[in-house]
Formats: C-alpha cells, structure tokens, sequence
C-alpha cells in the first residue's frame, strides 16, 4: 500500500505523516500509472456510481456482481471500492468478524480511554454545548475539540447558533441525506441447524430492481455461529437489516411509544423476515467507514512526533507479524 490510511490527519502536519513519509512508494506509483493516470486519480474521490455510468456497465452480465458490494453506489467513494474488490476477492479472503460480538471492540476501546486517564460518561444526554471564548465549559468540556459522533445535523442542533459560522451551516442543511436502515434482532432455537452454518449471508429478492431498492437486500449476520457465548445454550442470534434502503419518511414524526409506530415496525420487519426462511445476511456508514474517519481526528489532536511514533511503532508491529506468518508456512 502506497500510503496507510493511518498515515492521514486533518492539518498540515499531513505533509510530514503521509506525503514526506511515503513519498518513494506514492512516486512509484505515479511512475507505474503514468501521466494519464496519476491526472486521473482525482476520479478516486467521485461516487462509484459515476464510473459505473460512465463507462456503461449496467448493461453488462457481470454488473450485479459490481453493485453488490456498494449497496448504494451514489454514496460509496471509488477509494472505498477499490478496497472492497482487493479484499473481497482474495484467494481464501473471509469476511472477518470480532470473537465475543462488536461489544469487544467497545469494551477494547474502553480500556485504553481508561488506561490514559479517560472517563466514560454513558447514559448522559446532551442538550446542548455551551461554547465561551471558543471552548467548551458546560457539561461536555474541551479546550482543543469536541470529537462528535453524531450526524451534522444532530451535532449543529447541539451548537449555539453564534457559533458555527453561516456558510456551515447552510453546506449541512443542503448535504442530501441517504435512506435509513431497517434493522432486526432476534433469537432462535439452534436444534435441526447444520453444524457448518456460515455467520454471514445475503438475500438479493430481485437483482433487476437494483441493490438500493427498497427492502430488496438483506444482509444477515449470525455472530453466536462465532461466539456460542453470544446466545443462551442452543441457541443463535441474528441481525438482519437493509442497508440504507429504508425510506425515513415512512418514520419521520411518529411517536416511537405509539402503536402506529409499533405496528409500522411489525410490518417492515416483516419484509426483513421473508428473505432468510428461503436462505437461512462498511466506513461513509459502518465500522470501517467510522474507524477511518475518527481515526483521522485522532491523528489531528495529536503533534506530528507522536502521530510519527504511532506510524513507526505499527510498522515493526506488522513487520513481526509478517515474520511469524512466514515461519507457520
């Protein structure tokens, strides 16, 4: 890889980290792509969906197999594609998924912000972000930054309005949002179930209607198949959900404690059941997408010296395990 995402931060200190860092591969790379390509790279940056039209793809055979993976095209970067097609289709590549659930990488995360002095504050609402001579001094309290992992448009409701400047402002209101996902969490009785049941699985209803149709993917994800501590004694669990095909509208306004809203939720689910009794399904949305991106904000708090010890430290990590791989072939 020309240049580790973690080598990326949100400042000039980039200049050190990434492009003085690995400049000899990123020059090799350009050699290797030519003028024509490396003039070209700015297309990595454009929706997937854009290549896919532009060089009339739909029409082909193979497209389906194209689509699959980006869910929905018109939001999915070309980097991120590229990635999803090297990984995805290694000889032996599996999709991998964390022992003990995605609670582990919480608790994992826990750790180390406890480990350097950090405090959790969970169930604690936020109304608001009480900003004075630009630092944070009410309940949530920052003299450099306050790190949101809320939507734009959840985070700037939070913010006094004096103190986001308008042209942000106006750029949040007019960003178009995607759908939303449809998610479902249930339980079920492990007995007649094959013993080599895989974790992961996905329902494509109808490929002509598109993989952003509504309700039309499934993605399914059996974790106790991994972790038998995820589940009570012969039993599974699954997670099934749409992945960002389920229209907000039908939603937006309803009281979540009324029965409108519980009987639309019966209905929708519904949907989302049919797809595995035929079957027994990332980054952007998803871990990947986030871990990139607050990654990158890690990388911006810190001096570039630590962000450089940080970059060494994982490189001779990665070069030791390199040297174990080696020795177990």
């Amino acid at each position: 890889m020309a240049l580790p995402p973690l080598s990326i931060r949100g400042d000039f200190g980039v200049l050190s980290t990434a492009a003085a860092r690995y400049a000899p591969g990123l020059l090799k790379s350009f050699i290797e792509m030519g003028s024509q390509g490396a003039f070209g790279a700015i297309k990595l940056l454009r929706p997937f969906s854009d290549i896919v039209d532009s060089l009339e793809l739909k029409e082909r055979p193979f497209y389906p197999e194209l689509d699959r993976p980006s869910f929905f095209p018109a939001c999915r970067a070309v980097t991120f594609m590229i990635y999803m097609f090297a990984e995805w289709y290694k000889p032996g590549c599996s999709l991998e998924y964390p022992v003990h659930g995605s609670g582990a990488i919480v608790d994992a995360l826990v750790r180390g912000l406890q480990k350097f002095g950090g405090r959790i504050s969970s169930r604690s609402h936020v109304e608001i972000i009480v900003i004075e001579n630009n630092r944070a001094t009410g309940f949530v309290r920052a003299k450099k930054a306050v790190i949101s992992n809320a939507s734009m448009r959840d985070t700037l409701n939070l913010l006094p309005k004096e103190a986001v400047p308008k042209s942000y402002e106006d750029t949040i209101k007019s960003t178009p949002q995607c759908d939303s996902f449809m998610h479902l969490h249930l339980g079920f009785d492990a007995e007649g179930i094959r013993e080599d049941l895989g974790i992961h699985h996905i329902v494509v209803n109808d490929w002509d209607r598109g993989v952003d149709a509504d309700q039309n993917v499934v993605l399914i994800s059996i974790p106790s198949v991994l972790s038998p501590d995820l589940a009570p004694p012969g039993r599974h669990t699954l997670h099934a959900y749409c992945p960002g095909t389920e229209p907000y509208e039908l939603w937006d306004g309803l009281d979540r404690r009324s029965d409108d809203y519980k009987k639309l939720k019966a209905e929708r689910s519904e949907d989302i059941r049919l797809p595995f009794r035929g079957d027994s399904t990332f980054p952007g949305i998803g871990v990947p997408a986030v871990a990139a991106s607050g990654t990158i904000v890690a990388n911006s708090l810190v001096s570039v010296s630590q962000h450089s010890q940080l970059l060494d430290a994982i490189g001779k990590l990665l070069l030791f395990y390199r040297k174990q791989i080696v020795k177990d072939v």
